[in-house]
């Protein structure tokens, strides 16, 4: 368990922080259908870096909402899958993709219009 050092004043601050950032919910968002590799992230994110895909996936797995799975062969194998603790969040991530559509309808008159469709997503 962490020290308790008060930095937050309402539930949602811990929350965000959390899932902050651009690619963090898209990530946790890939894994609902199962486990993945890195390159099986990288091919569904085209415009993630390795990097910040590495970054991003410590963070998770640091935070508990992934599970990183290493199997003991050569060469090496890594998995990425949603833990436990973390599918919690999916219905979290659902609402605030649902609200998302919502706002693009308000804002563009119809989320066709900037969102792709799933065809062109490679899904």
């Amino acid at each position: 368990m962490k020290e308790n050092t008060n930095k937050y004043t309402i539930g949602i601050e811990a929350t965000l922080e959390i899932i902050r950032g651009k690619w963090k919910g898209i990530i946790v968002y890939h894994l609902t259908t199962g486990r993945k590799r890195t390159y099986e992230l990288r091919k569904l994110m085209p415009n993630l870096t390795q990097k910040v895909l590495t970054q991003q996936l410590r963070e998770l797995e640091k935070d508990g909402i992934i599970t990183r799975i290493i199997y003991n062969q050569i060469p090496p194998k890594v998995e990425y899958e949603i833990s436990d603790y973390g599918w919690g969040l999916i219905n979290i991530l659902d609402s605030v993709c649902l609200w998302g559509e919502e706002h693009l309808d308000k804002v563009y008159g119809d989320k066709a219009l900037v969102l792709k469709a799933e065809s062109d997503v490679n899904f």
